[in-house]
């Protein structure tokens, strides 16, 4: 877990910090098991704490904050029906080099990959690629804690707890462990280059089904975007020069980060700082295993705020936050990053739900208020049927989000059965998707 100090606890972004109670670090399910039958018989909440990763205050609690790295690494590998056991506290990086020792991988993965299995899945962590839903969409069956101490496996047996359980924002228990659904490792070929934003959205069907993974990234006041495809490969693999890399790094953290500390102390200069970064973008190509090339280091800090929305509703959505961002002058020196992902109803509050969907992402550095900004893009994105990210920053509530997500109400049924006294409900918890309901029936 992160800790901002003794007994204090801090996310990545550095910009929730609070106190819980208590802070165990179980390692197995019967520790975990123990501490939150202890939680709920004290009448305290319990949350879990990944690797700090998520935007707000998912987390916050002033009862018991579960960290759940001491239950990592892979627990059993069936390599023949292409399936894993993994424990709920291994970050996704661990996993990939333990996939990768048994020639397997994941089918898709986000840009960053510090994240806990159990964080990603239960937020809906995603990557792009239209043929391909969020990480989510890989879970096979998992183990729940819940608030009496039992246990329960979650599988297709019931699948309506399973669809509850996997996207659940650890509402409905305390996940220990994981089966992932995984495939034989592969290699990708990465190229990435600069491209006129009108040109990418000009084309931007033909990008998006032309490439296995497609997205691209736009800075505001700047008309040109990075565009990136990675596309599978049995080309032999060419990793990128090591000097390519450091190269590649410095202006994708350090020539940014210096750029971002200019502009949050000269606003004005943000549009002109903007260009500059943009016209530093040179073309590149390279052949390497699939976790490689998918996770990028990311040392600059922010907060973010993400949307799914209809496909068909990309560009004319991200023309308008960059219309509104000239338009009230706001200080933007992040760009825009749009990812694209297959309908999934494999979990009922998947933001991609019954939909193909494109994830538009904004991002604030660290120090600079982000909320003026956010509540612009919200207002954009609810004009255009999205739904937030879980995991990252956004201003709604439970009563409108629940008319954005046509499962609302049969994961809500779910979560009155599993824990039916809120243990696993903290403030956030309670806004976004409101009290404990015990007017429900089960699968309804």
């Amino acid at each position: 877990m992160n800790r901002a100090a003794r007994g204090a606890w801090t996310n990545w972004a550095g910009d929730e910090t609070f106190t819980p109670a208590r802070m165990p670090r179980p390692r197995s399910a019967a520790e975990v098991a123990e501490a939150t039958r202890r939680a709920a018989e004290a009448g305290q909440t319990v949350r879990v704490a990944g690797a700090g990763h998520s935007f707000g205050d998912l987390v916050r609690t002033d009862g018991v904050l579960l960290g759940l790295d001491r239950m990592s690494g892979l627990r059993h590998v069936d390599a023949d029906e292409g399936l894993v056991d993994v424990g709920a506290g291994t970050t996704l990086a661990d996993l990939n080099l333990q996939l990768a020792q048994h020639g397997l991988a994941l089918p898709n993965l986000g840009d960053i990959d510090r994240q806990s299995v159990a964080g990603a899945l239960s937020t809906a962590t995603h990557g792009t690629g239209r043929a391909l839903g969020n990480l989510s969409a890989c879970v096979q069956a998992l183990d729940l804690v819940l608030a009496d101490g039992t246990t329960l496996r979650c599988t297709d047996e019931d699948p309506e707890t399973l669809r509850a359980a996997r996207v659940s924002l650890g509402a409905l228990g305390v996940i220990t462990s994981c089966t992932l659904r995984v495939v034989p490792a592969f290699a990708l070929r990465a190229e990435a280059g600069p491209m006129p934003l009108a040109e990418v959205l000009a084309r931007l069907d033909e990008l998006v089904d032309g490439n296995d993974h497609f997205e691209f990234f736009v800075f505001p006041h700047a008309g040109a975007a990075l565009v990136k495809t990675n596309n599978r490969t049995d080309e032999p693999l060419r990793p990128p020069h090591r000097l390519a890399q450091v190269a590649t790094g410095f202006v994708e953290n350090g020539v940014l980060a210096a750029a971002c500390r200019a502009g949050r102390r000269f606003p004005s200069l943000i549009p002109r700082l903007n260009r500059a970064l943009t016209r530093l973008i040179t073309p590149s190509a390279y052949v390497d295993l699939s976790h490689r090339v998918f996770a990028s280091r990311r040392s600059v800090r922010f907060t973010e705020m993400e949307w799914a929305l209809p496909r068909a509703a990309c560009a004319p959505a991200l023309q308008e936050i960059l219309r509104v961002v000239d338009r009230d002058r706001l200080a933007v020196g992040f760009p825009v990053e749009v990812r694209f992902a297959a309908p999934d109803e494999l979990s009922h509050l998947s933001p991609a739900y019954g939909r193909e969907t494109a994830y538009l992402a904004v991002h604030m550095y660290r120090g600079m208020a982000w909320e003026p900004y956010f509540r612009a893009v919200q207002d954009v994105a609810l004009a255009h049927e999205g739904r937030p990210h879980w995991g990252k920053r956004h201003l709604m509530e439970a009563a409108g989000l629940a008319a954005r997500y046509p499962a609302w109400e049969r994961f809500q049924a779910v979560r009155a059965r599993l824990d039916p006294e809120g243990v696993f409900t903290n403030g956030h918890v309670r806004r976004v998707l409101g009290p404990v309901r015990h007017d429900l029936t089960p699968g309804r």
